[in-house]
This record gives C-alpha cells, structure tokens and sequence, in this order.
C-alpha cells in the first residue's frame, strides 16, 4: 500500500511536469519571462510587487494571481496600470493552497503573453506545496519576513531548496524583533548552500532598487542567479 501511494505522487508530479513544459514552450514562444514568486501568507509578495512592477524601464510586466478565494491582491497591482489575471483555486479546482501547471494553463487564454516580457506568478501564499509543483516557470523566487522568525528555513527546507533567490522582506521591522537576520541568512545558507538573498523592506523601500535590477536582468534572460 505505501508503494501504490508513492506511484500515485509520483505520477501526479509526471503529470504536472509535461503540462509545466508545455506552458514553458507558450511562454517561450511568445518571448515572455516568467517568475513564479512564493512565500507564506503575509510575507509581503503583493507590496513588494506593488513597490517593484510598474517601475522596470521598458519591461513590460504583468502578473498572474493565485488565491483560494477574492481578488484583493490583484485588484491591488491593477491600480498600478499593469496586466493583472485572477486565478482562484477554489473556482473548479478544490481550493488548493498552490498553484500546479493546469491551474496555470487554464489562465494562459486569458494572459496577454504577446504584449509582456515579464509574467510574474504570484503564488498562493504557503510554505510547502507551491514548491512541488512546477507551472512552466524559469526562475523561483522565495519572499520570508523576518516577523516569521529564524527558523522557517530549517522547518520548511523544500520551500528554500527550490528557489533561485531569497528576499528577506520586513527589515524595517528588526529594531522591534528579538530575530537576527544573519542568523536567518545561515539557515537558508545550510539549506540551500550559494543561493543569493537580498535583505528588502516593501515599506521603506530598502534594497528594492536591486530587487528591481534582478527582475529586469531575468526579464531580459542574463544571468540573474546572483545580485549585482
């Protein structure tokens, strides 16, 4: 019995992977960059991209957004003049707490890929599923506050192991935290050994300005693995 679960996962995340490539062949073909952008709920995703996605120079972004349920995020980012899609699992597939590749692909009718360079995903908000589940994207990034404490890298390893960047959002915060950020920058280190973290505050704006750099070097297909 516990092989028959095993095979049941295993083709489930098969199947998900050929329908991820085929949304990654759409992406290409329309010369479109896609991040798929995690966290837990209340990182901070939809402030940062509200401080970031309307400013990038001539990169045309737009963004796909994943909730259970409403719109308040993307309703957000639409006042910002960008391409918003709404995407809700709890339409037609069950509520999941992430987006999978046929959730994805069920909104690519709906993204106007022919007049963007940049789709950013914004995942639903969780800190194990979105990272089994490939959608078709070329890069991963983390977003963890530091009001979530040291500890989530070591707890929730799959979620850091996935990722090709990690910004650590809510640095404002830190004078009234009894929470190190160094220490939170050594637990992503021990678990995904080399991959870049930037340090950024949504609020205050510190370290947007390279957060927004890396976005547009990945819109334009540099090598985006390290901050400038």
């Amino acid at each position: 019995m516990h092989r028959t679960k095993v095979r049941i996962v295993e083709d489930a995340l098969d199947a998900n992977n050929t329908i991820a490539r085929a949304n990654r062949d759409d992406f290409d073909r329309n010369g479109v960059t896609v991040v798929n952008f995690m966290s837990a709920p209340g990182a901070g995703k939809t402030t940062l991209l509200e401080r970031t996605i309307a400013d990038l120079g001539d990169v045309r972004a737009g963004v796909l957004e994943g909730d259970v349920e409403g719109s308040m995020d993307a309703d957000r980012l639409s006042a910002l003049h960008v391409p918003v899609t709404q995407l809700n699992t709890a339409s037609g597939f069950g509520g999941e707490c992430h987006l999978d590749a046929n959730m994805v692909r069920s909104a690519i009718p709906e993204l106007p890929l022919a007049d963007i360079d940049l789709l950013v995903i914004e995942n639903v908000g969780n800190l194990v599923c979105p990272a089994e589940f490939r959608v078709g994207e070329d890069i991963r990034v983390m977003v963890t506050a530091v009001t979530e404490g040291e500890d989530k890298p070591l707890k929730y390893p799959l979620m850091f192991r996935a990722c090709d960047l990690v910004l650590i959002n809510k640095i404002d915060l830190l004078p009234h935290l009894d929470v190190s950020v160094e220490r939170i920058e050594a637990n992503v280190e021990a678990v995904h050994p080399g991959v870049p973290t930037m340090r950024v505050s949504a609020r205050t704006g510190e370290g947007i300005d390279e957060w927004r750099d890396w976005l547009v070097r990945t819109a334009a297909r540099e090598p985006a693995g390290a901050p400038a």
